[in-house]
């Protein structure tokens, strides 16, 4: 089974797709940024305090790379994902067309290699329910998010939404 978790900030997305794997070994990958912040730490610890010791965490923004990985894997989250290829690539400043290329030749080689899996989750936020953002950074990442979240989408079985802790299938 292949499923995008998707849902608003500390909405209980991860804790969501972690349950989906279920007993035994597997890969989490967690594409984010550096733990040099305290805040981000602290974070990072909490993840890894609630899963399984005999999973593997595997810190990469090389996306196909990480699906390729055998056995089930979960990419916690699309949103830091593509945040570290803005930043690795310098793209902030980037055309939007050229972005978008950039981006969307690296989504489909990732959803050409998870269409051939099983057993991977993908957790990532929903980003385009609110204000359209002031600065030029935000609603380039909300648009391009949007797209990476739709075909990741269709390249999966099922979409988790979770709300407030609460999991709608859509």
């Amino acid at each position: 089974m292949k499923v995008l978790v998707t849902g608003g900030v500390r909405s209980g997305k991860s804790r969501h797709a972690e349950s989906l794997l279920g007993a035994g070994p597997a890969t989490y990958v967690a594409p984010g940024p550096a733990a040099d912040d305290a805040d981000w730490a602290a974070r990072i610890a909490a993840h890894r305090a609630r899963r399984p010791a005999d999973w593997v965490t595997l810190e990469t923004t090389d996306l196909p790379v990480a699906l390729a990985t055998p056995g089930p894997v979960i990419v916690d989250c699309l949103g830091t994902w593509l945040t570290g290829v803005l930043d690795a690539r310098g793209l902030w400043e980037a055309s939007s067309e050229e972005v978008t290329v950039v981006v969307s030749g690296l989504v489909d080689t990732a959803a050409a290699v998870l269409e051939t899996r099983d057993e991977v989750v993908l957790v990532t936020n929903e980003v385009g329910l609110g204000v359209v953002p002031e600065h030029r950074s935000g609603r380039l990442f909300r648009d391009l998010l949007g797209l990476v979240n739709q075909r990741m989408a269709q390249a999966c079985d099922e979409v988790h939404l979770v709300v407030a802790g609460r999991v709608l299938r859509l």
